[in-house]
């Protein structure tokens, strides 16, 4: 049975735990077998707009927020890769690791509002399902109908943050709690 693998991309500056429950939402709505939070390298849209820490600390943050939940792995691709990322280098280098694997981006609603200016959107496109995080119906409708079209939502608002951690509603199959550790804010 093919692998079907999510791709969580972002600046991770830092992790934080809605980083995490959207990631863990999605793997347990859309059955993943893992979602990568991929690290970028030189996130090309953030450049200029506000300082950013070096890619090695934010993959050292996001090592250790993911360190003890199941299922999420930080990727470290697009800094191996060096340069500017982009997500379709991204998803061309996991459909290559892991031939017939179904791949899916993850983005959230900021993200999605403005897929269409994304490098090379259309490969993304045809190399992954677009998935988007159900949140606030105003941002909802910033999404183009193109983008709409593409985009499955999927509801990430099982759990309830309360600071550091989330906690799962009762009767849910999900992690029962998924905290941004100690670690991960010594890194901060």
């Amino acid at each position: 049975m093919p692998k079907r693998i999510g791709l969580f991309g972002g600046t991770f500056d830092p992790p934080h735990v809605g980083h995490l429950v959207t990631a863990v939402n999605v793997r347990y709505a859309l059955g993943l077998d893992s979602v990568v939070l991929m690290v970028a390298n030189s996130p090309w849209q953030k450049d200029g707009t506000r300082p950013i820490s070096p890619a090695e600390d934010r993959l050292a943050m996001v090592e250790a927020a993911v360190a003890d939940v199941e299922g999420l792995v930080a990727g470290d691709a697009e800094i191996r890769r060096g340069g500017p990322s982009f997500t379709a280098d991204t998803l061309e280098g996991l459909a290559k690791c892991f031939p017939g694997a179904e791949l899916f981006t993850i983005v959230g609603d900021d993200a999605a509002a403005g897929l269409t200016t994304w490098q090379r959107y259309d490969e993304i496109v045809a190399l992954s399902r677009l998935v988007g995080r159900n949140r606030q119906e105003a941002l909802a409708r910033q999404v183009t109908p193109h983008v709409a079209d593409v985009l499955r939502r999927v509801d990430a608002a099982f759990f309830a943050a309360r600071g550091r951690g989330a906690h799962m509603r009762p009767g849910e199959r999900r992690p029962a709690r998924i905290k941004v550790g100690e670690s991960c804010h010594q890194h901060a």
